[in-house]
This record gives structure tokens, sequence and C-alpha cells, in this order.
């Protein structure tokens, strides 16, 4: 493949709808597609993307059953707490950043993200950011909310200066966007960084997702001319 994206957002839709599908509990397809999301991540770096952003939990998550929102915050603390899984990260030299209302979250969690964030810092082959208690709308107002308590004068504000106070901050706009699950929208991520991308959608839920199915979406992904608005 000739062309490769160097920053992938991913939406890993669909979990729940799998799981119905197959008579298990909802919580069954949010594990399935966690392991899927760590295979995800390996196949990306295999093929050259070096960083990859994905939608862990939105802000509208919260409005989900109290069972099923303690579940998801657990399944994410485990994930970034787990021996196995640190080290893994570790060897494949992973840095891992949180994005979204870290303040929002149980207290054990908020440590644990500390804790691999501090762990990761250093790690360069590739970036996962993981979006939790995310949304696109609520990423530009708090850009803006730091811009206005910083007290920068109206003329000086500038498309730049809210990129630099995105949760995103200095990594570049992301290339491509996948969504798997069947539907056709951004449903509230990366809004701003979003502007440009390219997007792939795939009517497969997220949990069958496979690693061929990667390569089709960066298939079609080297064959589009991007042309920026221009």
């Amino acid at each position: 493949m000739k062309t490769i994206p160097y920053h992938v957002v991913l939406f890993p839709d669909g979990n729940r709808r799998w799981a119905k599908e197959k008579g298990l509990p909802a919580l069954k397809g949010h594990w399935e597609g966690y392991k899927n999301l760590l295979k995800f991540c390996r196949w990306c770096q295999k093929r050259g993307v070096k960083v990859i952003t994905a939608f862990g939990f939105s802000t509208e998550n919260w409005d989900r059953s109290k069972r099923e929102v303690s579940y998801l915050m657990k399944l994410l603390e485990r994930g970034i707490s787990d021996k196995s899984h640190v080290k893994d990260l570790q060897k494949y030299k992973v840095k891992v950043k949180i994005i979204g209302q870290k303040k929002r979250l149980p207290e054990s969690l908020q440590k644990a993200i500390t804790r691999i964030e501090a762990l990761t810092k250093n790690n360069n082959e590739l970036q996962l950011n993981l979006a939790i208690s995310y949304g696109g709308r609520w990423d530009i107002v708090q850009a803006v909310q730091q811009i206005v308590r910083k007290k920068i004068p109206s003329p000086k504000i500038t498309e730049e200066l809210i990129t630099n106070h995105l949760s995103t901050a200095g990594l570049p706009d992301p290339d491509l966007i996948i969504r798997p699950g069947g539907e056709r929208r951004l449903s509230n991520f990366v809004l701003w960084q979003g502007a440009y991308s390219e997007l792939y959608f795939c009517e497969k839920y997220w949990p069958a997702f496979t690693e061929k199915d990667l390569d089709e979406a960066i298939r079609e992904y080297a064959q589009r001319n991007r042309r920026f608005g221009q």
C-alpha cells in the first residue's frame, strides 16, 4: 500500500447490536469490542499508522443504564491496568493518552489513567488516544474556555490557536475516520479535527471487524484524492 494514513480515528460501534443478534448480554459485546481494539492497534502499527484515536465513552453515554456505565468504567480501568496489557504497551512502544472529561470519571479510573500515561509517556512507535467522556462540542467549548481564561484578545484568536487548545493539541488532524456498525455520521466526535478527514463506513459490527477490513479501508483511502477543500 503506497499511502498509509498517519492518524486514524476509530468508532468501535455496534458492540451491543452484535451481542443482541447472537443472543448474548450487551456487556459481552463490549468485552469483545475491547479485545478487538487491542488487535486493531497491532494491525495499524504493522502498517505504519502512528496515531490512533478511539472512541471509548462519549459524553452522551452517561445517559445509559447505571449497570452498563459501571461496567464500561471498570472495563476501561481494567484495560489500562492489566499487567499483560501494560507489558504489551511497553513491548510495542505504545504511548497512551486519555482525552475527555477526566474529572468526571471514577477516582480509581483517574488514578489508573495517571499511572498509564506516566508509564508510557516516552514510548514513540504508536500513540493511542482513548476518548473517555468525550464529545466534539465539549472539546471545542473547553478550548474556548481556556482561551478566555488566558484573556487572549479576539483579534488573536485563530483556527490554529483553537486547535492548540483542543484535547488533541500537538497531533496532526486525522487522515482517516473508520466507522463500523452501519451508521454514517460523526456522532459528536472530533468535529473540529475531522473537518477534512476521509470517512470510511463498514456495515460490520465492530466485534466482527477484521484485519482484512482494515486493509480495505486503507486501500480505499489510498485511492482518494485529498484536496482539503481546494
